[in-house]
C-alpha cells in the first residue's frame, strides 16, 4: 500500500474514532425518593425545603428509598454507595449499609425501564424483581 494510501486509511480511522468517542456515554440518574406503589408517594415521603425525608408514618404504606448522591435511605437502613457500573440500561451498585445493630454489604442490582421506572433484581432468588416508580413531591 502507497504511503497516499495509508495516509488516507488512517485518516478514516481516526475520523471515525472522533465521531464515536464524541457521543456522550450517559450516566443514569437515579436521585430522587423511589416506592413500589406510585400512588403512595405522599403517604411515605415529604419534601422539607430541598430534601426528600420518610413521613412519620411511612411504615404503614409500603416499601421505597431515597437516593441522594452516594447515599441510600430506606426507613430502617443507610447505604453509602462505594461503586457504581454501568452496562445499558443494567446498573450495579455496591454499597456498605447500616442499621441500627449491624453492617453489611449490599449490591444492588437495578434495569432502568425508563427515566422513572426501576427494577430491582434479587441475585439471592432468581427469577425475582421488585418494581419502582420514582415519586414527584
Amino acid at each position: 500500500m502507497s504511503n497516499v494510501g495509508r495516509l488516507s486509511a488512517f485518516g478514516v480511522v481516526l475520523f471515525g474514532s472522533a465521531i464515536l468517542l464524541s457521543v456522550p456515554s450517559q450516566a443514569i440518574e437515579l436521585t430522587g425518593a423511589w416506592t413500589t406503589q406510585s400512588d403512595l408517594c405522599k403517604l411515605l415521603f415529604t419534601k422539607k425545603g430541598d430534601q426528600i425525608a420518610f413521613t412519620d408514618l411511612s411504615d404503614f404504606y409500603g416499601s421505597g428509598f431515597i437516593i441522594n448522591g452516594k447515599q441510600i435511605k430506606a426507613k430502617a437502613a443507610q447505604c453509602t454507595i462505594e461503586s457504581r457500573t454501568q452496562d445499558g440500561n443494567n446498573i450495579r451498585l455496591a454499597s456498605s449499609c447500616a442499621t441500627g445493630i449491624m453492617t453489611s454489604s449490599v449490591v444492588f442490582n437495578l434495569t432502568v425501564i425508563d427515566d422513572n421506572n426501576i427494577s430491582r433484581i434479587i441475585p439471592e432468588v432468581p427469577g425475582m424483581s421488585m418494581n419502582y416508580t420514582r415519586c414527584t413531591l
